[in-house]
């Protein structure tokens, strides 16, 4: 009976995990076919129907090193802002004693309740008219560069560690800053990890926001890129279908190989391994 539950919890497992992946491969086959095939059997290579032209096709009227290029700046800012501001708020409102820190703590939540699009406009004209920054990589990273949600999980992964290991450090002379880098930031590695890949993901596939600050294809992101190709001149090419899926694959691996490479990481720290007793 134990071995007939553990091979449906497998076999459940197994379904699951197809039918979340099948999409990803039905993205590359479609990507090296040179003809679209939309029926079942489309999904199941064809060696007489396999070519890499449509990557050809699509890199002819989308710089795909350029637009992959100009998204690592764009996403790797974001990046460093979340997690250098994310850590430092979010150590302040789980360890520090400040007053107001309640009042801060609730306005971080109400950021949450704030759609980004609801924003926009007063962002644009702000980066754009006041700041001057239309056109410009920082333009774009500006108002990604602190990410409310990110201050609260390092917030809540702060709020666990133990209280005796911060004492223990200012006993022995350790400052705030001291404490932040040797004591705090090796416990909550997951936290870290996790922030990442979730600020990653948005900028990554981020197209309209970069768009309304720059009509300038070199700076484009290729989320942009890929979006002005599907709207505009998709239908120039000999299999536009083939082009796009071949522009998706490309957008989406480095988010794939990022995700594969960090997903073992993602395990919960012993955070009480270093309280003696």
């Amino acid at each position: 009976m134990t071995r007939v539950k553990t091979g449906l919890r497998y076999l459940v497992l197994a379904l699951g995990a197809l039918a979340f992946l099948f999409p990803f491969y039905y993205m590359i086959v479609g990507s090296l076919q040179t003809a679209p095939d939309p029926t079942v059997a489309g999904a199941f290579p064809d060696a007489n129907n396999i070519t890499g032209q449509n990557y050809v096709n699509i890199n002819e009227r989308v710089n795909l090193a350029q637009g992959l290029l100009n998204s690592g700046i764009f996403t790797g800012g974001v990046i460093l802002g979340t997690v250098v501001f994310g850590v430092l708020a979010g150590y302040a409102l789980a360890v520090l004693k400040w007053r107001g820190r309640g009042v801060t703590f609730a306005l971080v939540l109400l950021v949450q309740v704030v759609p980004f699009q609801l924003l926009m406009i007063p962002l644009y004209v702000l980066i754009a008219r006041d700041y001057g920054l239309s056109d410009s990589y920082l333009g774009m990273i500006l108002p990604f560069f602190i990410n409310s949600t990110a201050v609260l999980i390092f917030r809540q992964y702060f709020l666990q560690l133990p209280k005796d290991l911060f004492d223990a450090a200012r006993i022995d002379g350790a400052g705030e800053f001291r404490l932040l880098w040797s004591v705090a930031l090796p416990l909550v590695r997951p936290a870290l990890l996790t922030a990442v890949l979730l600020t990653f993901i948005g900028p990554w596939n981020e197209f309209l926001w970069p768009f309304l600050i720059t009509k300038e294809a070199a700076l484009q992101p290729l989320a942009v890129s890929l979006a002005n190709f599907i709207s505009n001149i998709a239908a120039s090419t000999s299999n536009p279908f083939g082009a796009m899926m071949a522009g998706a694959v490309v957008l989406a691996a480095p988010a794939v190989a990022l995700f594969i490479i960090f997903q073992r990481y993602f395990v919960s720290s012993d955070l009480g391994s270093g309280v003696k007793g």
